[in-house]
């Protein structure tokens, strides 16, 4: 099975648990307006077979110690899941610790998704979950797409007692607001399985990518949020709760 691989990183180390190997796929439908990473968006041909790109990571495997391991990033990773599930299962013979960095949106209930997701989760130990925002018609307005398959996946990695880190990327002007902090906060409360929930304030690192691809950046004129609302936030999401890995 082949895939289509945008980058790797090879000393990650916030993308899951240690020294993570990253490798970020090709192709997303979400078109964020604060996507830092606009340049993986377009959907290419595979060209990188999964038994090639466990091996090349492996090389790595001395600087993982005991927590780290592969991390399988995008663009949007589920896009591509049937190379993930083949690389994931070479990993796991390999004994090599598995992490999926998703926003779930091409998760479906159709019988042959559920199928694959079903074993991809077999063989991911964690699964990073990007919630960009709680409310369904500002979800659309900041990402282009509805959440409601996004929180539906959520609940599912609830259902099957999937270890989960919730991410939320904090952009001023679009989700920062008390309303929505504390609507995401009920949410994320009543699921079972998260283990960490993370702040991640906006920037503008990637600003110069959507020039480079001949489009107008969305947020141009909109700064980081500031430390106190940096704040506000890891405050109304019981940042300090976390992290609960299971021992």
């Amino acid at each position: 099975m082949k895939g289509s691989i945008h980058s790797i990183e090879t000393f990650g180390s916030v993308d899951g648990p240690g020294v993570r190997y990253v490798i970020f796929l090709q192709g997303c439908q979400m078109r964020c307006q604060f996507c830092h990473n606009a340049d993986t968006w377009q959907i290419k041909e595979p060209d990188q077979e999964a038994g090639d790109v466990l091996t090349k990571a492996l090389r790595y495997r001395p600087y993982w110690k005991d927590k780290g391991g592969i991390t399988v990033s995008g663009g949007e990773p589920l896009l591509q899941i049937d190379f993930i599930l083949e690389l994931f299962q070479l990993a796991k013979k390999e004994g090599v610790h598995t992490v999926l960095d998703t926003c779930g949106q091409p998760f479906c209930e159709t019988k042959e998704f559920m199928d694959k997701i079903n074993a991809l989760m077999e063989v991911t130990d964690l699964v990073l979950l990007d919630i960009k925002h709680i409310d369904p018609q500002q979800h659309r307005l900041l990402t282009g797409h509805d959440n409601t398959n996004i929180l539906a996946f959520a609940k599912y990695l609830d259902s099957i007692s999937k270890p989960v880190w919730i991410r939320h990327v904090l952009v001023p002007q679009r989700n920062d607001e008390d309303i929505y902090l504390r609507k995401l906060d009920t949410f994320i409360q009543s699921l079972s399985n998260v283990e960490r929930v993370e702040v991640l304030p906006y920037h503008t690192l990637g600003a110069y990518k959507w020039e480079a691809l001949g489009m107008k950046y969305p947020l141009e004129g909109i700064d980081p949020p500031s430390k106190e609302r940096v704040e506000n936030a890891n405050h109304l999401l019981h940042t300090n709760e976390y992290p609960k890995e299971k021992e």
